[in-house]
C-alpha cells in the first residue's frame, strides 16, 4: 500500500488510462511488473482526491523476489519507513 508517492499526483490524471505496468526505479535500474490487482482509493471533501494506491504483485521467481525486496528496503530507508508484515487480525 502506498500512501505517499512522489508521483501520486500523476496517478490522478492517469487513473482512467493506467498502463497496468508498475515501474520502480532505483540504483540497480528499473523494474517493470504488472500488478495482479490494483485499487485507487479516493477521499477528500468531494471524494475525488487520490488518497492511496493499493497494489498486489505476485512474484513466482526467487530472483525477482530478491530484486523486489532490495528495491523495497532501499525505498523504505530513503523515505523513513520500515518494512514489516502487517499485524495479524484477531
Amino acid at each position: 500500500m502506498f500512501e505517499q508517492l512522489k508521483s501520486i499526483e500523476r496517478f490522478n490524471s492517469f487513473r482512467n488510462r493506467f498502463s497496468k505496468v508498475l515501474r520502480l526505479s532505483d540504483s540497480e535500474g528499473e523494474i517493470a511488473m504488472e500488478p495482479s490487482g490494483i485499487k485507487f482509493i479516493f477521499g477528500g471533501p468531494e471524494g475525488d482526491d487520490l488518497a492511496r494506491v493499493d497494489c498486489t504483485i505476485e512474484l513466482d521467481r526467487e530472483d525477482h523476489w530478491e530484486r523486489f525486496m532490495r528495491f523495497m528496503h532501499r525505498y523504505a530507508e530513503a523515505n523513513g519507513m520500515a518494512y514489516g508484515e502487517p499485524p495479524a487480525e484477531t
